[in-house]
């Protein structure tokens, strides 16, 4: 890269070769939150070469092209550790190639691929048949490589959420006599996918001005999709807030009151905890913390929105994927 336009694709200026951008400066350039570079720093060394004073970042020419090359990367769904890896690769010359993998002596478990390709099918076929076997081990390092091979969100995406579907589907599907087998089936799965999510973020505290507040509807008790949201989001390196199930409608406003998000989530997994009202009332919420601007973006996420009429400034994300843009992309005011 050239270093004169932004990961995403949009043109920006070219850098003089003597300049030294701040961190906001460089965040803005490649839309990214100024809290997810200086984590990329402390957790994986991307960071300037030079800092003003000992302290102050200054990002060079070619410390913004390894940024963009770490950006395109993660945008692909490479994981924030791997990307680091390649794009410092990439900068120093060819890599070698990894070392073989050692065979795996229990079940078969997926093998490392580009992310690109997608998760294979047969990845949820084993995940359902794990749990409806109870086979904890067996689910542990099916989850484990999937996330290893794929990244998370590409693993919740497919892998996770459709093996807790494909399961739902065979418990509706079943007589009475099969259906308490497939209940503890879809419990274990969850327990696991949970750990697994919360595992593997590796969740450090960040900078805690403007977090993300994640939290479901009052009388909504699913949280797997909150929570891999909730893992992905620090994988980046922004800070999370995760309230979990069923939060009270008056402490839910008070959490958005005092934390001063720049983005709030709530979770709807069904029709009747879809309260537009709700969305209203955090959407006029003022934030006072240290200046910080008026409202915060709102996203209303989960199926139990589908028949609800879009509120003005309410977005309506349809995957973790777009969930994940649309709170990274969250203006500062």
């Amino acid at each position: 890269m050239n270093g004169s336009r932004r990961s995403n694709g949009v043109p920006s200026r070219p850098l003089s070769p003597g300049a030294g951008m701040t961190t906001g400066d460089v965040a803005r350039r490649l839309g990214v939150a100024p809290t997810t570079l200086r984590s990329w720093d402390r957790r994986y060394g991307i960071g300037p070469a030079v800092r003003d004073d000992g302290r102050h970042r200054r990002w060079s020419p070619a410390d913004v092209e390894l940024l963009e090359r770490m950006c395109a990367l993660t945008a692909r769904g490479v994981p924030p550790a791997e990307a680091a890896r390649l794009a410092g690769e990439s900068a120093a010359g060819p890599a070698l190639p990894p070392p073989p993998r050692p065979p795996d002596r229990g079940a078969a478990v997926p093998a490392p691929r580009d992310p690109a390709d997608g998760v294979p099918a047969g990845t949820v076929r084993g995940l359902r048949k794990a749990a409806v076997r109870l086979d904890s081990p067996l689910i542990d390092r099916l989850l484990a490589a999937t996330v290893h091979a794929h990244g998370l969100t590409a693993s919740w995406e497919g892998a996770m959420s459709p093996a807790l579907r494909a399961i739902g589907r065979t418990w509706a599907s079943s007589g009475d006599a099969a259906a308490e087998r497939y209940v503890e089936a879809e419990h274990l799965l969850s327990w696991h996918i949970s750990t697994i999510l919360r595992r593997s973020a590796d969740v450090q505290e960040t900078d805690g001005d403007h977090p993300v507040l994640l939290a479901c509807l009052p009388g909504e008790m699913h949280t797997l999709a909150l929570e891999a949201l909730a893992a992905t989001l620090a994988e980046r390196g922004l800070p999370v807030r995760m309230f979990g199930a069923a939060v009270p409608l008056r402490a839910l406003g008070e959490a958005v009151r005092r934390t001063g998000p720049r983005a709030v989530v709530l979770w709807s997994q069904t029709r009747p905890t879809a309260d537009r009202a709700v969305l209203g009332l955090i959407r006029s919420t003022v934030r006072g913390i240290r200046g910080a601007r008026t409202h915060p973006a709102v996203l209303a996420a989960g199926p139990g929105w589908a028949r609800t009429a879009p509120s003005e400034g309410v977005h309506r994300p349809h995957s973790l994927a777009e969930a994940l843009e649309l709170v990274e992309s969250a203006p500062y005011s």
